[in-house]
């Protein structure tokens, strides 16, 4: 086995293929994934968080297909944001004291409270039948799964809006592409 030889992230994942309308056909399926951006519950009222759990029991009553909920967590990286502050060149000997403090406070706290980022998604799929079909049955399984799966989105849509989120579908075959490979890095 080489280790030199990059291999890019289609040959890491195990799907067969990734269409641009942002599909995926994976063992007999086809695979839609929704980004979510979700509320913030915490900060909502207690009239508001009953009315958002209701909503969200809809949205449970309405999934009458497959669906995967996937989290995302990635630890902040304030790298960046030390290294901008660092190249701060001041010829002020107070203000680069300021700046030292601030680093090591934002280190810290960075450190203590474990800041993460995260990311929702919501995965539907359909499966197919395509065993010995011939190309252009394929391509009808294609098409009726994609059909399907918008309509799924937008039941899911629906009913997760009501609740106060966003959903967004993923659209292209480059937007998985990139979601794929930050689950790698």
């Amino acid at each position: 086995m080489k280790f030199n030889q990059k291999q890019t992230t289609q040959e890491w994942l195990p799907f067969e293929d990734i269409y641009d309308s942002g599909l995926i056909f994976h063992k007999n399926s086809f695979i839609k994934i929704l980004k979510i951006f979700p509320i913030n519950y915490d900060l909502k009222s207690n009239l508001e968080k009953e009315a958002i759990i209701n909503s969200y029991k809809n949205f449970l009553k309405t999934c009458d297909f497959d669906i995967q909920i996937l989290i995302q967590s990635k630890k902040e990286d304030i790298s960046n944001m030390i290294s901008q502050i660092e190249n701060k060149k001041e010829n002020n000997q107070k203000i680069r004291e300021i700046q030292e403090h601030y680093i090591e406070f934002v280190t810290k706290l960075n450190q203590e409270k474990n800041s993460s980022s995260k990311n929702f998604y919501l995965i539907i799929r359909k499966k197919v039948d395509i065993l010995g079909k011939a190309k252009e049955d394929f391509t009808n399984e294609e098409s009726q799964a994609y059909e399907y799966l918008n309509e799924c989105y937008f039941k899911i849509k629906d009913t997760l809006t009501r609740c106060g989120n966003v959903v967004d579908e993923i659209k292209s075959k480059q937007e998985i592409l990139n979601i794929f490979n930050s689950f790698m890095k």
